[in-house]
């Protein structure tokens, strides 16, 4: 592992374009292009989910798809899910709050609290990982420590994706690949975040599998860190 404190082990997974988009336009559904892979990609999806401890995407994701991340397709009990959201502002109907499975809000020391007291009346955990905003090495340690967690699998958008990578917390990425061009060049892509400087920022892969589930191609990788 990359980092020197304990942590879940993380997996990435994510669907892409072959021109490696995750929705069709800025702001769209990513569910719109998940509709579009094979069954038995969609089986990979929930017994990867099965198969994890916890499942984390963002808040926006949230705010975007109102995803319910649970195990549907398989047999297997559902993942905690964890959903990064510093001051605590998804909507209180979403469906992650509701009774399929576990939730775990992180939130910043920022979260107004009459947002973190209704979060908890709908009989999710709330946590505070960060004073200003959530800092997922901080959010990592707390899963593995107080909650058991050891392998941690993240659908998330390009932010999550992007910070969590920065922060040296992803082991493994494991994408679906579909097989159309969106393009745009705001289109929302794999990782989001800030522009690197040089090749050295670079965050390299290691190409260990790849296979077809279905008509899609799978591709999983190792993240190296140096």
């Amino acid at each position: 592992m990359a980092a020197t404190t304990a942590r879940p082990h993380v997996l990435m997974m994510s669907e892409i374009t072959a021109d490696g988009k995750l929705t069709l336009k800025k702001g769209a559904s990513s569910k719109i292009l998940m509709k579009y892979m094979a069954h038995e990609t969609e089986i990979l999806l929930h017994e990867t989910r099965a198969a994890y401890d916890a499942i984390m995407v963002g808040a926006n994701t949230i705010r975007i798809d109102n995803s319910f991340l649970t195990v549907r397709l398989v047999p297997g009990k559902s993942p905690l899910r964890v959903i990064p959201c510093s001051m605590a502002d998804i909507p209180l109907d979403a469906n992650v709050l509701g009774p399929d499975a576990r939730t775990l809000i992180a939130v910043s020391g920022r979260a107004p609290e009459d947002r973190v007291a209704a979060m908890r009346a709908k009989g999710v955990t709330v946590v505070t990982a960060g004073k200003d905003h959530v800092e997922l090495p901080l959010l990592m340690q707390i899963l593995h420590d107080d909650f058991g967690i050891k392998k941690l699998m993240i659908e998330g958008g390009p932010t999550l994706n992007w910070h969590m990578l920065h922060e040296k917390l992803v082991d493994e990425i494991r994408l679906i690949h579909l097989p159309f061009i969106v393009g745009g060049s705001d289109t929302p892509s794999l990782v989001g975040g800030m522009h690197i400087n040089t090749e050295d920022e670079m965050i390299r892969l290691n190409l260990k599998k790849y296979y077809m589930c279905g008509s899609n191609l799978v591709s999983e990788f190792d993240v190296l860190y140096t």
